[in-house]
């Protein structure tokens, strides 16, 4: 589970991606997943696509480490896909058998949604990867801070920053437990779907209680040290705007402009 769950790793590098500010790449990132649903044609998510394996291949960074992240979302995808597929009514029918028809624009339709599952997850998967979750924070915590007298930055952008650097660690102990009780005898794969079901409470009740003795723990750690919240703190690493991060926006919000000019 450890090896196909990416979500929140970092993997350490000196790519022109692991360079760029973080500020940077947060703000490139919602532009793409906001003007990606401006995409509706071919041409649109052939840019989209060869942009982002661009992208992909300036992180070195092997394809198939981005590729696992897409497995946790494998039946979301596919059921999505599917309903695509097979309920679209319009456009030129296909193939048809009782209530299930095939057509044109279902499986164009079906095709379009897949590549926005994957490329979704690809943007996404490519910020974590190349992005320390202490550098994530520091970026939101920068962005928001106009909003600071009406929002707790500080705080939200450490509950993130918590939240991104604890999910593996719940995923390795997650990937322990279910170990240990597999060596009991248990078969997470055997009977109907309440029996598999049932066979996962075992894991939920040490995870959680892990969960709350690793958060206590945590807590206990920061008011050790003196932690005290954002008043008057100062920061170990600065974030140092450069012109590389410019231009990458640029190139960005090209990239958007041409998805607003290929949209039908």
């Amino acid at each position: 589970m450890k090896d196909k769950f990416i979500l929140g790793r970092y993997l350490p590098g000196n790519s022109f991606i692991h360079r760029l500010d973080p500020r940077a790449k947060l703000l490139a990132m919602v532009l793409l997943l906001i003007f990606i649903f401006f995409a509706n044609n071919v041409w649109s998510y052939a840019l989209l696509f060869a942009f982002v394996m661009f992208m992909v291949a300036l992180t070195n960074i092997s394809l198939s480490v981005f590729i696992k992240g897409l497995r946790p979302m494998v039946v979301l995808i596919l059921f999505t896909v599917i309903l695509q597929l097979f309920f679209t009514r319009t456009g030129e029918v296909i193939w048809q058998w009782g209530f299930l028809v095939l057509t044109k624009d279902g499986l164009m339709n079906a095709a379009f949604i897949f590549l926005r599952f994957v490329l979704i997850i690809f943007i996404s998967t490519l910020l974590t990867l190349t992005t320390q979750p202490l550098a994530i924070t520091d970026a939101l915590e920068s962005l928001f801070s106009p909003f600071r007298k009406v929002l707790p930055v500080h705080e939200m952008a450490l509950m993130l920053s918590i939240a991104l650097r604890f999910v593996p660690t719940l995923i390795d102990e997650t990937d322990k437990i279910m170990n240990a009780q597999r060596a009991r005898g248990v078969d997470f794969n055997e009977g109907n779907l309440f029996e598999r079901v049932k066979a996962f409470i075992p894991i939920l009740i040490p995870l959680f209680v892990n969960a709350f003795n690793r958060a206590y723990d945590l807590a206990t750690a920061m008011e050790a040290r003196g932690y005290r919240g954002a008043e008057g703190r100062t920061k170990y690493r600065e974030l140092t705007w450069q012109g590389r991060d410019t231009l990458s926006l640029v190139v960005v919000g090209l990239v958007c402009l041409g998805l607003l000019f290929l949209k039908d």
